[in-house]
């Protein structure tokens, strides 16, 4: 299969890295001193046993003239999207697959620009990985991919998950792929924008009564809003398990507080602004998320 993995991050060096095993791959990314780095010496993945291997996708700036990809794999900040797809339209033929394993959700919006509903591939993974040198990655933990579709049997996407299993990166076809990802979202949405409000680690949200507070309203109204998108889940199961990432993570420091700290541009407008999105269609009040998105953007506007 041919794949570009758009984004030369971690996950996407990751999936780019393991994906080249069997397949085609490129990894596009606007750091020509990376991409310089992938082509000349490889891709570095240390994995938690403590071993490590290079691999060998190709890695390219530009796209003009290559052929159309079968699956592209969109790996950027959510804020980024729009412009790496249209940057690298000629990766994109009438076949080929757009899929987004980004964090929050309502990506698939932005894929719809570029491809048909039936090309557009949604999902989640328990992967999570982080940058250590330049084309250095450390693969932190494994777990499934799930993908889905918006339309259609999920089954359909068969050679997506297989292409993806075979190159040690295990994935299956799931029908409830949007449950999924409203599931993984609950921290995010929570715990993960107050540390970055608050500029703490996540084991402060869970310590300090105030915190915890808030960080329980957040997930108990997110919990309402998915109900009112056909999503049911308990309140008290998600509020435990919120409590338990925090408690077992106390000095995890979340991309949102690391971007906030540094100055940069959050992708909170996909995370806690998913929330406020599905709020404003299904009609259920997300006043505190509104208050989260409203605070971040304040924060962001008060480094630029």
């Amino acid at each position: 299969m041919r794949i570009a993995v758009l984004g030369g991050g971690a996950m996407g060096s990751l999936y780019g890295g393991y994906l080249s095993r069997k397949h085609d791959v490129v990894i596009v990314d606007v750091n020509e001193t990376l991409v310089d780095k992938i082509n000349r010496e490889g891709l570095v993945i240390a994995e938690p046993d403590g071993s490590s291997a290079v691999y060998h996708p190709k890695a390219a700036v530009k796209t003009e003239g290559m052929a159309p990809a079968d699956l592209i794999i969109v790996f950027v900040k959510a804020m980024f999207s729009h412009g790496a797809l249209s940057a690298n339209r000629s990766l994109i033929g009438r076949d080929t697959y757009i899929m987004t394993l980004q964090n929050g959700s309502g990506h698939e919006r932005t894929l719809l620009e570029f491809c048909d509903r039936a090309h557009v591939v949604i999902g989640t993974t328990q992967h999570n990985s982080a940058v250590t040198g330049l084309g250095e990655i450390r693969h932190g933990g494994s777990g499934l991919t799930h993908v889905g579709c918006i339309e259609g049997d999920a089954s359909r996407l068969s050679p997506v998950a297989q292409a993806l299993t075979e190159c040690g990166l295990e994935a299956d076809c799931c029908p409830n792929v949007m449950e999924l990802i409203w599931n993984k979202m609950f921290t995010n949405v929570s715990a993960s924008v107050l540390t970055g409000v608050l500029q703490v680690p996540l084991g402060f949200i869970a310590k300090d009564p105030n915190a915890w507070a808030l960080c329980e309203k957040l997930v108990r109204e997110a919990v309402a809003v998915a109900a009112g998108e056909g999503l049911v889940f308990d309140a008290e199961e998600k509020v435990s398990d919120v409590r338990a990432v925090c408690e077992k993570s106390p000095e995890g420091i979340t991309s949102i507080c690391a971007d906030l700290a540094k100055g940069r541009k959050t992708e909170v407008d996909t995370i806690s602004g998913s929330v406020v999105a599905a709020s404003r269609r299904n009609g259920v009040p997300a006043p505190t998320h509104e208050a989260m998105v409203a605070l971040v953007h304040a924060m962001e506007g008060k480094q630029s």
